[in-house]
Formats: C-alpha cells, sequence, structure tokens
C-alpha cells in the first residue's frame, strides 16, 4: 500500500475562507501564517508578480481575517498588490497559480472576483476614501460592521491619504486604518513595551478615561483650560507612541506594534474592532520580503519578480532581443542632459520604473521624486519651468490620470514648456487594465498648443527625447510603451524632429496605414500580407499626433482608396484627428473608404501584451483584416455586404 507523503501545508489546507480561519486555536496561526508564506512564495515563483508587499503583511492578514467577521467587515487593501496572501485566504487558493494571466487572477483586488474585494485598487492611496465612504454607507443603512483600510507608508505620501483622514477625523465615523509601515522607519523601536502600551492604549480602559478626561476638560471655565487639558493627553501619548499628527487629523492612534507578532497584533485589533466611538488608526511595523531570505537581502524586497528559483531567489529573465524602452529613454536623456545643465528629471516614487535610477546616478541633485504625489509633481515641474529650467515629467500614462488639473491649470493654460514623458503607453500585460496607458492621447490632445509625439521604436524614441528637449515655448508629451523595442538600427545621439511632421516608411498604391506610436512594426506585417494578396500599400509613421501633419494626412487620403489609421489608444484620440482633418478639407465627402483603429470600448484584462492586442484588433491580422473591411472584400476576394 503506497502512502501519500504529507502535506507541507496541513492547516493551510483546511482553509477554504476565512470562516475556517477562524476555527482554528489561537496557537495555531503561527504555523498557518508560514504555510502561508510558503504558498505564496511557491505561487509567485511559477506566476511573477508581486512578492516582497505580500510576505509582509502574512502575519497581518491573518490576524485580520481571525479578528473580523470578513466579509461582512469591509477589509480595504491599498494599491492590492499585497493581497496575494488575502487571496489565497479567500476562496482563492484553487486559482492562485494564474496569478497575472490570461483568464486567470488579477494581480490586484478585483469587485468582480471575489466579496472578499470589497473594493478594487491598483493605484495607491485610495482604501481611506474609500474605506470612509463605506463606513458612512453603513451609518446611514444602520448596520454595525467594521470597515478597515490597509494602507503602507508609501502610499501615506499621497496627499489624497490625508484628505481621507481629515474628513474622516472631522466626521468622526467609526473607522479603522491600518498603516503598514514597511519601508520609512517612522517608528521607534518595536518590541514587548510598544505593544504592551499598544495594547493598553487601545483598550476599553484607557479608550473610556480618555472620555472622562474629555468631557472633564470641556466642562472647564474657559476654552484655553479645555484645548490646554486635551492637549496634554494627545501630547503625552503622542510622545510615547509617535502618533501626534494623526491625533490632529481626528484619529486615535494606537502603536507601533510588530506586524510579525500574532500575539501582538490579536489584542490590539481585537480592541480597535470592539471600540464604538470615531476613526482609530493602528501603526504596525512590517518588513518587505519577511521569511523569504534572497527577498529580505534584495534592494527592493523582490517588490516585482519574474518566475523564480525558490530554492535560490534566482529570477529567470530572458536575454532581451533589443532594448527597453525605458532604457532608451534614460539613457537618451542622460546624453540630452549632458549638453543642457538645464534639465532636470521628475518621477512619482518610480525611480526604477522609470529609468530615472540610472539619470539619478549621474545627475543626483538634478533628479526628483516627489513621492506618490502626481499632482503635486506637475505643478511642481510647472514652477521649475517658470524659472527656466527643462522639467522632464516622468510619470506613467496611467499615473499622469492623477494630475490631469495640474496639466491643464498650471501647465497647458500658461503654455509652460514642461516635457510630459509617458511611459507604459498602450496595453502593459500581467497589470492589466489599472495599468494600461490607454487615454493620454485623447486627454492630452484636447489641450490647446500641447505637441503629443509617440515612438514608433526605439530609435525614434531616441530623437523624440531630443526634440523635446528642445521645445521650450510650450509643453509636450512623448509616449512610449513598456518592455523591448523592435531592434532598430540606434542613432549616436539624438536630432530633434521637425515639429508636426511625419515620414512615409513604404510607398504603394492601394491601401494607406497610417500609424501613430508603437504598432508600427505590426502595421509593416500587415502590408506584407496584404502586398502578398495582390494589395499595395503605404506605410506612414505620423510621428506627431498634435500638430498633426496635414499634408502627409492629405497625400495619403488623395493616392489611396482605403485609409486606416492606428493607434495604442482609446477612441477621441490619433484617429479623431485625422477624421477632424478630413471633414475640414472636404476629403471624406469623395468616397474615401477610412477605418480608425483604436482600442474597444472595453477595458482589457491582463494577458501577454501580445494577447491583449491581439483581442483589441490591433495585431497584423487585425489590421489585415479591417482593410478588408473596408474595401467589402473578405480576404478571398469576395464581395462582402457591409453591414
Amino acid at each position: 500500500m503506497t502512502v501519500a507523503s504529507a502535506s507541507k501545508t496541513p492547516l493551510l489546507d483546511l482553509i477554504k475562507t476565512p470562516n475556517d480561519l477562524r476555527r482554528l486555536e489561537e496557537g495555531q496561526l503561527r504555523q498557518l501564517a508560514d504555510e502561508l508564506r510558503r504558498e505564496t512564495i511557491d505561487a509567485v515563483s511559477v506566476t511573477g508578480g508581486h512578492l516582497g508587499a505580500g510576505l509582509g503583511v502574512v502575519e497581518l492578514t491573518v490576524a485580520l481575517h481571525y479578528v473580523f467577521d470578513t466579509p461582512a467587515d469591509r477589509l480595504v487593501w491599498d494599491v492590492g498588490h499585497q493581497a496575494y496572501p488575502h487571496k489565497i485566504l479567500t476562496g482563492r487558493r484553487d486559482r492562485i497559480r494564474t496569478l497575472r494571466q490570461g483568464g486567470g487572477l488579477s494581480g490586484f483586488t478585483k469587485r468582480a472576483e471575489s466579496e472578499y474585494d470589497p473594493f478594487g485598487a491598483a493605484h495607491s492611496s485610495t482604501s481611506i476614501s474609500a474605506a470612509l465612504g463605506m463606513a458612512v454607507a453603513r451609518d446611514l443603512n444602520g448596520k454595525q460592521n467594521n470597515v478597515i483600510a490597509v494602507i503602507g507608508d508609501g502610499a501615506m505620501s499621497a496627499g489624497m491619504a490625508y484628505e481621507a483622514m481629515n474628513n474622516a477625523g472631522a466626521m468622526n465615523s467609526r473607522l479603522i486604518v491600518i498603516l503598514n509601515d514597511n519601508d520609512m522607519s517612522i517608528a521607534p523601536p518595536v518590541g514587548a513595551l510598544s505593544a504592551y502600551l499598544a495594547r493598553r492604549v487601545s483598550g476599553p480602559t484607557y479608550s473610556g478615561l480618555r472620555r472622562f478626561l474629555r468631557g472633564f476638560a470641556k466642562r472647564l471655565p474657559s476654552r484655553m483650560l479645555e484645548k490646554r487639558a486635551m492637549a496634554v493627553e494627545e501630547y503625552a501619548r503622542g510622545l510615547v507612541t509617535g502618533g501626534t499628527l494623526f491625533d490632529e487629523l481626528g484619529f486615535f492612534y494606537v502603536g507601533p506594534i510588530d506586524g510579525h507578532n500574532i500575539d501582538h497584533l490579536l489584542p490590539v485589533l481585537r480592541n480597535v474592532r470592539d471600540a464604538k466611538n470615531g476613526p482609530v488608526l493602528v501603526h504596525v511595523v512590517t518588513q518587505k520580503g519577511k521569511g523569504y531570505p534572497p527577498a529580505e537581502k534584495s534592494a527592493d524586497k523582490y517588490h516585482g519578480v519574474v518566475k523564480f528559483d525558490v530554492a535560490t531567489g534566482a529570477q529567470v529573465k530572458s536575454k532581451p532581443k533589443a532594448p527597453a524602452y525605458t532604457k532608451v529613454f534614460a539613457e537618451s536623456l542622460i546624453k540630452e542632459a549632458r549638453k543642457d545643465e538645464k534639465i532636470v528629471a521628475v518621477t512619482a516614487a518610480m525611480p526604477a520604473g522609470t529609468g530615472l535610477d540610472l539619470f539619478q546616478k549621474e545627475f543626483p541633485n538634478r533628479t526628483f521624486d516627489v513621492g506618490i504625489a502626481e499632482q503635486h509633481g506637475v505643478t511642481f515641474c510647472a514652477g521649475l519651468a517658470t524659472e527656466g529650467f527643462k522639467p522632464f515629467a516622468t510619470i506613467y500614462s496611467t499615473f499622469l490620470q492623477r494630475a490631469y488639473d495640474q496639466v491643464v491649470h498650471d501647465v497647458a493654460i500658461q503654455r509652460l514648456p514642461v516635457r510630459f514623458a509617458m511611459d507604459r503607453a498602450g496595453l502593459v500585460g500581467a497589470d492589466g487594465p489599472t495599468h494600461a496607458g490607454s487615454f493620454d492621447i485623447a486627454y492630452l490632445g484636447c489641450l490647446p498648443g500641447f505637441v503629443l509625439m509617440a515612438a514608433a521604436d526605439e530609435a525614434e524614441l531616441v530623437h523624440m527625447v531630443a526634440t523635446a528637449a528642445a521645445i521650450d515655448d510650450r509643453p509636450s508629451a512623448l509616449r512610449y510603451p513598456r518592455g523591448e523595442g523592435l531592434g532598430a538600427p540606434m542613432p549616436e545621439e539624438g536630432m530633434p524632429l521637425e515639429i508636426g511632421k511625419g515620414r512615409v516608411i513604404r510607398e504603394g498604391t492601394k491601401i494607406a496605414l497610417f500609424s501613430y506610436g508603437a504598432r508600427l512594426g505590426e502595421c509593416l506585417k500587415a502590408a506584407d500580407e496584404l502586398a502578398a494578396h495582390g494589395l499595395s500599400t503605404t506605410v506612414a509613421d505620423a510621428r506627431f499626433a498634435k500638430p498633426l501633419d496635414v499634408d502627409l494626412l492629405l497625400r495619403l487620403a488623395r493616392q489611396h482608396e482605403v485609409l486606416l489609421t492606428i493607434e495604442e489608444g482609446a477612441i477621441g484620440g490619433f484617429g479623431a484627428f485625422v477624421m477632424q482633418a478630413l471633414a475640414e478639407h472636404g476629403l471624406i465627402d469623395r468616397g474615401l473608404k477610412i477605418r480608425s483603429m483604436v482600442l474597444p470600448d472595453i477595458f482589457i484584462d491582463q494577458d501577454s501584451p501580445n494577447g491583449m492586442y491581439a483581442k483589441a484588433g490591433l495585431d497584423a491580422k487585425g489590421i489585415v483584416a479591417k482593410a478588408f473591411e473596408a474595401l467589402g472584400q473578405n480576404m478571398r476576394g469576395e464581395v462582402v455586404k457591409l453591414a
């Protein structure tokens, strides 16, 4: 008889939902946390993804689901990239190895995925606002459930978090905020004493005494004496706990406590759960990558990883065939900055993701990381521009959305020469729709005075960085995708392009493909296939969406039967600019068959970039199909009646 090998995760195997977790004895939770950490490491080694943040909150995740009655109690994770352990405990363990894959689990929290994800997130600093909304809705409905927001210290660098806390403190709604402090070292040393103090301060005895003292203070004969008495209590506690700032915002501060010590976490969480008045902030100190030595030793604590070997931590990285756009941008900006001391670079908490870590090594005094504060970052750049500097606001397309009013009010209206370098343009793969740069062509193209550029390949990006550096009388933006370039021959240095002028890559007579951005490679493939069907095809690279190369556009329209525009953006962008120009020149009236190929009117879930573009119909196959559709034929040359 063959005996099955013992499971490495016997307790975790019993957990299908948090209800099962709550049946365990407290003494079993340490073992469960260890098993949960092992399962998280093993799963991410297969899928890749965010690892360090999740490992840092394993014990906190176990404690939260053990103490609170989720999903009736709402648990909101800020960003959501640390929620893999949460997903494992909430009925998704059987799918955890589909993380970030096509048809699989999202790498972030997602309402459509589980009732245990009450709020979807992938951008930071939204949790307290959302949780406050849930808490107020609870009060209006006359319910008693708890609402908990878990937010990291990095996310607390965004103004939105403080706006929410200020509002929550003023409203005095019952809300619990867990500050997961894993990086900034804002806490004093954490140990038995601080755990004891946190337990005492959060308990009913101290809370009752605090209410008594505040009531007593309000009965003092003068407002000044009342304020002084209340200040004594707050600042005395602040000296011990470090929570004076949060008290000033109206939160009752508890902590700091060791976020990896379940015996410290449970009594404090129970106390704040049972407190019946006002918002509470629990300061928990954790370590990114906790429990996995390769992550603990890594500089970024394995924040984001590809597939890796669990035993060694070695990540499986394929050898690139061409340089990554991000690196090309950084190296090009460095070359421009060597020639011009007025060039400075600004990022919002993404120095490595945007390549500005390379720029910072050479120009530490000309690199500015403003934290997760895109609004401030854009206006900061505007201020720099007023004094003659040449700021490159290097922000992902999807994150620049968070600063749109500043782009309009502080940059565009004043016609300040801020240069927006937008990484992650178009569809981005595993991070899914929250990180796709789908809308910047439309949301910047409608602003008067902007110059909009999109790199068709890595060589063009070099020239566009030089072009942006040279534009000093108005705002400009250049967009480029995530991932590798096309293998284009690289220039020694960038040369400024003529503003508003495109280029013809291949001449034809029947069909014109007018590309804006990095779909140019797919357009060339499509042209080859169309030529094989006897359809002579021109391929043109617009380079600029604004100002548009109208002369080139009119030539394409007059000399071809079919004109397709292709872009990695939503409706209202490059194709709309082309349609407007054609309409103004009367060319739509003359039988021209024109189609605009844009991202479809849906949010496309995570998949490989190629898979996502295939779904969007923006690959070579989709372009060929659209050309035949415009001709009213199928690919066999048979006439098809248009709907």
